[in-house]
């Protein structure tokens, strides 16, 4: 198959959409498909893709209407004989959705990490007339978007996240710089959507009770400034620490004691499963795909491998800390369970095995309607 993934996020962002997106083109290409991203110039992800032997491309999409990247992009598939366009934005499937129209040929499917599509009537127009499918990453995007009523049953597609778990990973030394210290860790943009604010809103609770946990963050995003600056306002300079962007975050995830995610909306968070398959414990938010993720049944709190708590409840994250932190043995039979379930639902094989299987399906089906 040849295949073209278009996902045109800002130049410096990269999270986990971005990652699905690279790990499916390289888990494709590996099996002899010719796979190409797209994305801008000199984006992060571009850099990642190629890092890892994926061919990229450089498509510019500004907006929801870009006429000449419209012609590009039509003229580019046309020239390479693309039989699959798989987008990631609502904007990419507007632009390169309508050129994959334009000359009629290939599947177009819209990827949806997260709940991507309102029930705004431009949503409702685009993914009906510009795409052939959505593929998600959970059930409960899934059945959010049956309750619509405007796709039938097999047009949402979920096929799980998947990654490798390294067989080496140098823990990251954490007692070095924090002697006798627990360490809880987070990684993510820092954005809104990623809830940091809660999390040192519960780091300022437990400090009032105890001085042995540090909060370490890896990121970036817009509002590092004013993280820092609440950080510093309620005193936590010395216990709350921002380690800034990191391609690879198993390392730290190595050598913590405990991850937690404070997230107020996700699809399936790939950074709790990479957590899971460092063999440690997760307290999550009740986000999209974390149940799933986590083994974790409707209504339940705890589960195998962590606690379950509410979004935007700082109490409720500083109360599942102390629940289990003190506790070296919850901590490692979380972990050992968290690895289990990645190992057996949540590799990077059986993604690219479900991914593939579902592209020659939706050509198998395109065909007939010829």
């Amino acid at each position: 198959m040849n295949i073209l993934f278009i996902n045109s996020i800002g130049r410096n962002k990269f999270g986990g959409g971005e990652k699905w997106m690279v790990n499916a083109a390289k888990g494709l290409t590996d099996r002899g498909h010719a796979v190409v991203l797209a994305s801008k110039k000199n984006s992060k992800i571009l850099q990642y893709a190629a890092e890892r032997g994926v061919r990229t491309e450089v498509f510019e999409i500004r907006g929801d209407l870009s006429p000449l990247a419209t012609l590009k992009i039509a003229a580019w598939m046309k020239e390479h004989d693309t039989d699959i366009l798989i987008c990631n934005l609502n904007k990419d499937v507007r632009v390169a959705g309508l050129a994959a129209r334009l000359i009629g040929k290939p599947v177009v499917l819209a990827r949806h990490g997260m709940l991507l599509c309102s029930r705004k009537w431009k949503h409702k127009i685009s993914l009906t007339r510009l795409t052939d499918g959505i593929i998600t990453n959970s059930r409960t995007i899934r059945e959010a978007y049956g309750e619509y009523g405007w796709f039938g049953n097999d047009f949402v597609q979920v096929i799980y996240n998947g990654l490798v778990i390294p067989e080496r990973v140098e823990p990251f030394d954490f007692s070095s710089r924090f002697p006798g210290k627990k360490i809880i860790y987070s990684a993510g943009r820092l954005s809104e959507q990623k809830g940091f604010s809660y999390l040192i809103d519960a780091a300022a609770i437990l400090s009032k009770k105890r001085n042995d946990l540090v909060f370490a963050v890896s990121g970036e995003g817009k509002l590092e400034h004013e993280l820092k600056e609440r950080v510093k306002a309620l005193g936590l300079e010395a216990s709350f620490v921002f380690l800034g962007f990191a391609s690879d975050i198993y390392p730290y995830l190595k050598g913590c004691d405990l991850f937690v995610l404070a997230s107020l909306f996700e699809g399936m968070p790939n950074v709790v499963m990479e957590a899971m398959a460092m063999q440690k414990p997760v307290i999550a938010t009740d986000v999209n795909g974390a149940r799933e993720l986590m083994g974790a049944t409707t209504g339940s709190v705890k589960c195998d491998t962590g606690i379950i708590i509410p979004p935007k409840e700082p109490q409720a994250i500083a109360d599942a800390i102390e629940r289990i932190i003190d506790n070296p043995d919850v901590l490692e039979a979380f972990g050992k369970a968290g690895h289990e379930r990645v190992s057996r639902h949540f590799t990077l094989p059986a993604m690219v095995d479900n991914l593939e299987r579902y592209l020659q399906r939706k050509l198998a089906e395109k065909a007939r309607t010829r």
